[in-house]
């Protein structure tokens, strides 16, 4: 036979009718790229004595197509496939938020309310010092001082 480039040339426009009526529009480099496996397989295959190559070779590659396509709905049957919404949707069902909170709070049982806002806001919220104050309606610097006093009490239970 020929080189394989050579066949790929001779066709190609074969390859593009079958995926045509394949109506083969999703993933369509994927079954191009099969097409083009399943014509270098049967140019492999080929016995000349049986008959033409280009009838051998339509059949062969369509037939390989379509087994792909089944192999690909089976898939795509089998498997879940949600879309980026519905994760935003789904809540954590496990969530131990309320622990992660006693837990927290249990070691800061010497910070001011205020310093404990801070950082509940700050570890669970994740809010920044400008939406704390604007959500407490209070100054920048007031939530810098809750902070700066948090930190410094925290600082302190560590080395003790």
């Amino acid at each position: 036979m020929e080189s394989f480039e050579q066949l790929v040339d001779q066709y190609e426009p074969m390859l593009h009718k079958i995926m045509n009526s394949l109506h083969l529009y999703k993933n369509h480099d994927e079954f191009y790229q099969h097409s083009l496996i399943a014509l270098w397989e049967a140019s492999q295959r080929f016995e000349p004595n049986k008959g033409s190559f280009t009838n051998y070779a339509y059949t062969y590659i369509k037939g390989c197509l379509l087994m792909e396509l089944k192999k690909s709905h089976q898939d795509y049957e089998r498997n879940v496939h949600l879309d980026e919404p519905f994760w935003d949707l789904v809540e954590d069902s496990d969530s131990d938020e309320p622990l992660q909170k006693e837990i927290l709070l249990s070691y800061c049982e010497m910070l001011t309310p205020n310093q404990k806002k801070w950082l509940l806001y700050t570890v669970f919220d994740q809010l920044s010092i400008k939406e704390i104050a604007e959500l407490e309606k209070v100054s920048l610097s007031a939530v810098k001082s809750w902070r700066s006093g948090a930190r410094e009490k925290v600082k302190k239970l560590i080395r003790d």
